[in-house]
């Protein structure tokens, strides 16, 4: 099932509501699909304007978020360093070599470096942020 764009606004004042009652969310990861080796191969994959207004909805409708995070691995580089113009303020770190979104079909890089994010993340006028899984700010 491919939700609607109705369908994950839906969703999203789901989440909403249930941070308001709990406050226990830290962080919103929305993922692009990949229909490559899966059950759902004649779906089109996400485009980079699917993911920008998925990203830029969730900011709006999810301000009780602390963060919203564009996972690089799942949208590429070029527009997770995009989406820090769009709502997101976390773009995931390094990774060494991911496997899981690749065996989904994915083609975007296995693993970036810690300077090639810092580059993409000034070249989007960001400051890079080293921290910990809770956002705790590591020096």
């Amino acid at each position: 099932h491919i939700e609607t764009p109705e369908e994950r606004v839906d969703h999203l004042l789901r989440l909403r509501e249930a941070q308001d009652e709990t406050g226990g969310f830290v962080t919103f990861i929305p993922l692009a699909f990949h229909p490559q080796n899966t059950q759902l191969p004649e779906l089109r994959e996400t485009t980079g304007v699917d993911d920008l207004k998925n990203l830029a909805v969730a900011r709006l409708l999810l301000d009780n978020f602390p963060h919203i995070k564009a996972f690089w691995i799942m949208i590429g580089p070029k527009i997770a360093q995009l989406s820090l113009t769009f709502g997101a303020d976390d773009i995931d770190g390094t990774v060494m070599e991911e496997k899981i979104t690749h065996m989904a079909g994915a083609r975007t890089p296995q693993g970036l470096t810690r300077a090639q994010l810092q580059h993409l993340i000034r070249e989007a006028g960001c400051e890079p942020v080293e921290r910990d899984t809770l956002y705790n700010v590591i020096s």
